[in-house]
């Protein structure tokens, strides 16, 4: 797999019936290795190992619906209060981050409502922060640690 702009963690990974698998620490189990889900293991690892972020707070591919059709988010942290607190956007290392690939958070936010956008294809990461006067979203420079985080 392809380096990114993240630390290296010492995934599980194996290979069975002809596909490489990587253990995904989240969801406890063992699932396909494709480009964006090397990403999102090496940026939900650095948000917990390095961001502060507890285990127990992210969750993985959560379950949405947007115009009637059933979604999934890639990831989303929570706060201790179990509010959604962040959406979680990965792409695999070969797609540009666009316009679009916020057009697409922003949608899935809808059911959401959260605070903060963060959208990765492991190479570049940005966050964004909505406003607390208005409806409008301003880009952070850098992913905040779990305790600047706020509701």
């Amino acid at each position: 797999m392809e380096s990114l702009n993240l630390p290296v963690f010492p995934f599980r990974l194996k290979e069975e019936g002809g596909k490489r698998l990587i253990f995904d620490a989240f969801r406890k189990k063992y699932v396909s290795l494709t480009p964006e889900e090397w990403v999102r293991q090496h940026f939900l690892a650095w948000l917990h190992l390095h961001k502060g972020y507890p285990a127990g707070l992210i969750a993985v591919e959560v379950s949405l619906k947007y115009n009637n059709m059933q979604k999934r988010a890639d990831a989303m942290v929570y706060g201790r209060e179990a509010l959604p607190l962040m959406m979680v956007e990965c792409k695999a290392p070969g797609v540009k981050i666009t316009q679009a690939a916020f057009d697409q958070i922003a949608r899935y936010n809808f059911s959401f409502g959260v605070k903060y956008l963060a959208v990765t294809n492991g190479l570049e990461h940005f966050c964004c922060m909505k406003t607390d006067d208005g409806p409008g979203w301003i880009f952070l420079e850098d992913i905040p640690d779990f305790g600047q985080l706020s509701a």
